[in-house]
Order: C-alpha cells, then structure tokens, then sequence
C-alpha cells in the first residue's frame, strides 16, 4: 500500500541537491512511500545537523520529522490488537482472509511502517461503520448511534420560525456558557520557558452566532483575535518551570440561532461571475481543493441531468451522504488531498466530505465555503466542520452533508434539512480552513485545516496533541 508522502513541505526542498544525484526532496519521500521511516529519519536528522541548510528549509526538514511521528502515532495497533478488538466487541474471531479481503478493499486501513503492518488507531471500530459485510458477522446488537442528539434534532428542527424573506425559517435560540480548558504536560518545558497557546473562540455572526462575551480568562492577559482571521482565538502565554504542568482556561457565553432555506421557494438569480467573490469562492484551493479528473469525471457523472444550482446541490449532497459513511478520521496534517483520499477510501468524518462537497460544488461554478467549530449538543459535544453554499438573490445557505448521515428524523425534510440548513446547536469558531492566527503562529501547526481543539508552541517548536489535552464544559441558559 502507497504511503502518503508529505509533498507539501519537501517540495520547499527541492533545491537541496545538486542536479546529478536525486534531491533530498525525492530520497525522502522515496524512504517514506516505501515504508522506510527510520531510514528517512535519518537522512532528515543527517541534514538538519549538517549545518548548511537555509533556516526555512530546515523548518520544513523539522516538520517532515514531525509528520513521520504524527503517522505512527495514527498508526499505532498490530493485527493481533485488531483480531482481539473484533473478538471483544463483536464476538467472534475473523478469519485470515477475511482480514485481507478488508484490507484490499481500504475498509481495513494500515501502512507499511519499518516493514511492520500497522493499523490505524481506529480501524477496528471503523470496520464495522464502512462494511456491510463485517456487520453482517458480527454477533452484538449494533447500538443506536447519537440517540441523544437525534432526540433534540427531532424536536428542535420541527420549530421553525417564518421570516420576511421567502423560503427562509429560524429556528428557536440557544444560549450557552463555555468553560474550555487546555492542559499542557509537565516535563516539557525549559526553565523560564514561555508557552503560547491558542483557545478556539466563537465569531461575531449577526445571521447565527451573536452577544459573545468573554468572562474570563486564566492567565488573565490575553489578545482576542477578534475576527481578524478565519481562524477566531483567545491566544495566551505563560511563563513555565521544567517540572510543572501548564493550564490556560477561557471562559465565555453566546447565542446561537440556526436557520433553514426552502430551495423549492428561492428565487435564484444568475450567479455575477465577476465579482472577487464568486471568484475566489469557486476556484480551486491547493492542495485539498483540486479539480483533479477524477473530481471532474466523478461530478459531472452525478449532476448530468441537472442544470440550476439547487438541483446541483440536491444531487452532489445526496451522493455523498449516500456513498460515504461516517468513519474516525486520520489526522488531516497526514493527508494530502482530503476530498481525494475521501473517494479512495469510500469513507470520510465531517471535515473530509464537506471539503469533498466544497471541491465538488466549486467545480460546477457554485460558490462555496468552510466552517466549523464544535456541535453542542447536549450529551454529544464534539468537534464538527459545515460548509455554506452561496445562491445569487439569497445568498449564503448553510450545509452540514455529514449530519445528512445518519438515523431518519421526525422533521419536514427528515435528514435533507442539513441541505441548506443548520440548527442551534453549534458553536462557530471558523470562517475558513489553514488561515493565519492571531497573534502569528512561529511554528507548524498540529492541525493545518482546522482549529477546534487549540494550538500550542514552546519558544523551540510546535507541541503536538499527544503533548496536551482539552476539556469543554457547557452549561445551557
């Protein structure tokens, strides 16, 4: 099986070489695609201490060693912990070639690592949420997934409010205070070292998100990004000792309202194609929005028999929602194209097939962009992604294509209100994907599409997740 080769950042390292033996760009990713992670280690490790590198390019050589360690760190089970885990919770013991009857078909995802197979963190349990065939063998009643949520949903969705403009309802608001806390590691720092840190923090949003207020905060100085970027955060530093743990906690209140669009009631008007706007919102974004041919063959293939952008919508979301299964995501720093490895895999979390679904609507010149945030549910608060799609004459309409996934609801339009609509349970933190922060970040991020978790650095490098945890507390008013 092919590794994924972090073409991103060597390719900055082209120029390493002279012109007569392969560039230190093609060994690496060579040692990588085959597997061989010790030994691409080293040739990076051998050219960062060599001394005669350009800062920038040794920054990338660092993260090239990072994102080796964020794979295994993914990959991180062997066969027997899989067969143990199946016969755990699932009740019987599969057999060889069923194994590699899932592995062939990429329902079973690993990699090749030092010549060692090793499975995904998650595979196991994701086995069962992309097969039928494996749930079909399995011995245990198959639990009722996000129960909780779908009993709000069914509630919640069916309390529409008419507005003035046509074809466009609210829902009813939710106010909510947050408590969100970001726990760094004892052991890590230096003496006298500063920790800088990142929260996640709501937007501004006069549509769906409104009366944010900030609390409090621990440390109590703070710099509020205040929307300057796609991505809104509360950064915070702290000096550290060598043996202590670090804690920054933030704490605020807002009110969200969702909303939902009849596409039967619109009036769309043709798009202005000139605009800066729906230029940018339906170009291409490299690398994980790429009008590749198979993105090209694979749309058009789906909307051959539909002409207006509703219809557009209608088809791509129902593709999707009906061709790729809810599955635990590999981190998306260890993905090079996440709407083409959604297609290659035949499964996708929230974040993978809104980028599919952004990718795929930006190819037939329908404006579309990213957010995300958390779902806040309550009893099923969790990181989630969405996307808004723009319809000249009304204008941007919210999408959420992964919670069209997912048991029926009791509401007008059933699991098609995520369509064009979202409820009132959300907290929105982004308004774009792998933006800038503010204050600047100095290292590599840990997540480069998203911000939901946080971010943290020492004044050395990026500290990655394995290094901190987070905790979200939400009361509801």
């Amino acid at each position: 099986m092919k590794q994924i080769v972090f073409f991103v950042i060597l390719s900055l390292l082209g120029a390493c070489s002279d012109n007569k033996q392969p560039s230190l760009e093609t060994q690496i990713a060579g040692e990588i695609e085959a597997g061989n992670y010790t030994r691409a280690a080293e040739i990076i490790d051998s050219q960062i201490w060599s001394g005669t590198l350009s800062a920038e390019k040794k920054e990338a050589l660092r993260y090239s060693l990072d994102s080796l360690h964020r794979v295994e760190l993914d990959f991180n089970r062997s066969r027997e912990e899989i067969i143990s885990w199946i016969e755990e919770h699932h009740l019987f013991t599969p057999a060889e070639e069923q194994l590699n009857r899932w592995e062939r078909s990429k329902a079973l995802e690993y990699r090749i690592i030092d010549g060692e197979k090793r499975y995904f963190r998650n595979a196991a349990a994701n086995l069962f949420r992309v097969d039928s065939g494996a749930r079909s063998l399995s011995q245990t009643p198959r639990a009722t997934v996000g129960s909780d949520t779908k009993t709000i949903l069914d509630t919640h969705l069916s309390q529409l409010i008419p507005t003035k403009i046509k074809g466009k309802y609210l829902l009813p608001k939710v106010t909510m205070q947050v408590k969100y806390g970001l726990y760094i590691q004892a052991g890590i720092a230096k003496e006298g070292e500063t920790f800088r840190v990142w929260l996640p923090y709501p937007r501004q949003d006069i549509r769906r998100q409104t009366d944010v207020q900030l609390i409090s905060t621990m440390p109590s100085r703070h710099i509020l990004s205040e929307d300057r970027t796609g991505h809104t955060s509360l950064y915070m530093e702290q000096v550290m000792f060598k043996r202590q743990a670090a804690f920054f906690q933030v704490e605020y209140a807002f009110t969200s309202q969702g909303e939902w669009f009849d596409l039967s009631q619109l009036e769309i008007q043709p798009y202005q194609t000139q605009t800066e706007k729906y230029r940018k919102y339906t170009s291409e974004r490299i690398p994980h929005i790429r009008f590749s041919e198979r993105i090209k063959t694979l749309t058009d293939s789906i909307t051959k028999d539909v002409t207006t952008p509703t219809e557009i919508l209608k088809v791509i979301y129902r593709y999707i929602t009906a061709n790729y299964p809810w599955a635990s995501a590999l981190e998306y720093s260890t993905i090079a194209d996440i709407p083409a490895y959604v297609i290659e895999n035949g499964k996708g979390d929230c974040g993978q097939v809104t980028l599919l679904l952004i990718t795929m609507l930006r190819y037939k010149g329908i404006p579309a962009r990213w957010q995300s945030g958390w779902m806040t549910h309550p009893g099923e608060v969790n990181l989630h992604d969405w996307a808004e799609v723009y319809f000249e004459g009304t204008g941007w309409v919210p999408v959420d294509v992964s919670f069209g996934r997912g048991e029926p609801l009791r509401n007008k339009t059933g699991r098609e209100f995520f369509m064009s609509g979202i409820d009132s349970y959300r907290l929105y933190v982004n308004a774009d994907y792998s933006d800038e922060f503010f204050p600047k970040k100095r290292f590599p991020r840990s997540e480069p599409v998203d911000f939901q978790r946080g971010e943290a650095e020492t004044e050395r490098w990026n500290l990655y997740f394995n290094r901190w945890d987070y905790k979200m507390e939400i009361t509801y008013k």
